[in-house]
């Protein structure tokens, strides 16, 4: 799969753009946060995000993975089991990925709200 933002020609907001569209889909940032402390296995992702389906899951898996962020291991159980991690290159988005989470933590507690999501 050619990896859609590489065909930026704008001006110094492209790379926040190029970034944006390969993590910016709905849940491709939880995704990322849930792989920071170590590799997942798709069940355990569906448990902890519980609002996608599976299908959008494997979607958003099969892009991170395309476009380098994630690292898909099968392994040879039956049935199956397909465990997720971040690269290097994934691993660079721990800054910017905590950064959104303490951003999100604040702006839901000013609403009364509260974020289901992993502790840092």
């Amino acid at each position: 799969m050619a990896r859609r933002h590489q065909d930026y020609a704008c001006g110094e907001g492209c790379p926040v753009e190029a970034a944006l569209e390969i993590i910016g889909a709905k849940w491709k940032g939880g995704i990322v946060y849930h792989l920071l402390s170590g590799e997942v296995r798709f069940a355990e992702l569906r448990r902890r995000m519980a609002n996608v389906t599976p299908r959008i899951l494997a979607k958003a898996l099969r892009e991170l993975e395309a476009d380098g962020v994630i690292a898909r291991t099968v392994y040879p159980t039956v049935p199956p089991q397909v465990g997720y991690s971040l690269t290097d290159e994934g691993q660079g988005l721990r800054p910017a990925i905590l950064a959104l989470h303490r951003w999100g933590s604040r702006r839901q507690g000013a609403r009364g709200g509260t974020l289901a999501v992993a502790a840092e």
